[in-house]
């Protein structure tokens, strides 16, 4: 677990490292320590090295939009080359420019673990996922860039106020089996090919942050409108049953997961198909965690009644087709139940975040996710599956 004097040593060395690094990039090897430092020399190697004679002439830089990294848009101009190829007039970016992002993607681990996915996993994987010319992380700074599509024109993001279809449920089943599958058991996993905290350590680092548990704890009163009285009834239970959840993982198969499939990190292409975004949380576990997580927070509570089951069943007979043998429905349905807290956690701490935590979502989803993910504890008595 980090101690506090980790904590500030840690910190020390970012914001020296922060400090000593703030010089403008010209070669695709370079990254960027902030949006000042872009040239079109350097979004020229980015976007244009696979487009002979082609080269950025100019930028303009969005309207920021800070939260856990620090985003913007880019629009981008060409040469005559470069538009001939149709290549991207605006890109979105993900980046740790701000001191205070540095050390909290570090300490987490996040920054380099998205990066790690979109320069080293992402190819490896035939699943929807943004297109992305470049993914850097500095192990010195902390600095990190990613540079993806911009999804603005050919997708949507759906939110609380969104109802799937079931093709869509169905399809974001396949994204994940497609995911799990391709890693499952691999001897890779931790490994320089798959470099990725388990899901129990990057728990534990997460919640050494002072006053996790208390906020969580202080999350789920504030939902209590949103809960059932029978499970608001056995709030004592909530982080006991959590820290089991979480430790189920050393006991089961591996495989690399999202862990952070809820509703708002996917997105809807124009023809309808489902896709997943932000990977910051790509960790070593059991595939149930982000199999219920994605189901409960995307379906509402009456489709959940009434699909899960089917889902369920349409994921095993995937991974089954895609070679992972062995995975009964009984045995996957009691994984899932235990699953649901560690979920539950998310949105609550959402809902009363830690002194040092950013607002994260507005209040109307938050309190819906917990709803749901509130009803489904309940649904399935949970609380009671270890």
């Amino acid at each position: 677990m980090t101690t506090n004097t980790d904590t500030r040593a840690f910190m020390d060395e970012v914001t020296k490292a922060h400090n000593d690094n703030a010089a403008r990039v010209t070669e695709f090897h370079e990254i960027p320590p902030t949006y000042d430092a872009l040239t079109t020399e350097w979004l020229t190697a980015v976007l244009c090295r696979n487009t002979p004679r082609a080269a950025v002439t100019g930028f303009d830089l969005g309207p920021r939009d800070d939260g856990s990294s620090n985003r913007r848009r880019v629009t981008v101009t060409y040469n005559e080359a470069g538009t001939r190829a149709g290549l991207p007039a605006s890109i979105f970016c993900k980046a740790a420019e701000k001191l205070e992002n540095r050390v909290i993607l570090g300490i987490l681990d996040v920054a380099r673990a998205e990066a790690e996915f979109y320069r080293n996993v992402r190819h490896k994987l035939d699943i929807e996922v943004p297109k992305t010319w470049y993914a850097g992380f500095d192990p010195t700074s902390y600095a990190y860039l990613i540079v993806m599509e911009d999804l603005g024109e050919t997708a949507r993001f759906p939110d609380e106020r969104t109802t799937l279809t079931r093709a869509q449920a169905e399809d974001m089943v396949g994204l994940l089996a497609g995911l799990h599958s391709r890693f499952y058991a691999s001897p890779d996993l931790g490994g320089p090919e798959l470099p990725f905290k388990t899901w129990p350590d990057f728990w534990t680092t997460l919640t050494s942050t002072p006053g996790f548990p208390e906020a969580c704890d202080a999350g789920f009163v504030k939902a209590q409108p949103v809960l059932s009285d029978r499970l608001f009834a056995r709030r004592a239970e909530i982080w006991p049953a959590t820290q089991k959840s979480v430790d189920r993982h050393a006991e089961l198969p591996q495989t690399l997961l999202h862990s952070d499939v809820h509703f708002r990190n996917w997105y809807i292409r124009d023809d309808g198909r489902m896709g997943l975004t932000d990977w910051q949380i790509a960790t070593i576990g059991h595939w149930s965690r982000d199999f219920v997580y994605a189901m409960t927070t995307a379906l509402t509570v009456e489709q959940r009644r009434e699909w899960l089951p089917d889902l369920l069943h349409h994921y095993l007979d995937l991974m089954t087709h895609k070679g992972v043998a062995g995975l009964s429905f009984d045995e996957a349905m009691l994984n899932i139940r235990q699953q649901l807290f560690t979920s539950l956690a998310f949105w609550t701490i959402t809902l009363v975040p830690t002194d040092d935590m950013a607002p994260m979502q507005r209040e109307e989803l938050t309190f819906e996710m917990l709803r749901r993910i509130g009803a489904a504890i309940d649904d399935y008595d949970a609380l009671d599956a270890f």
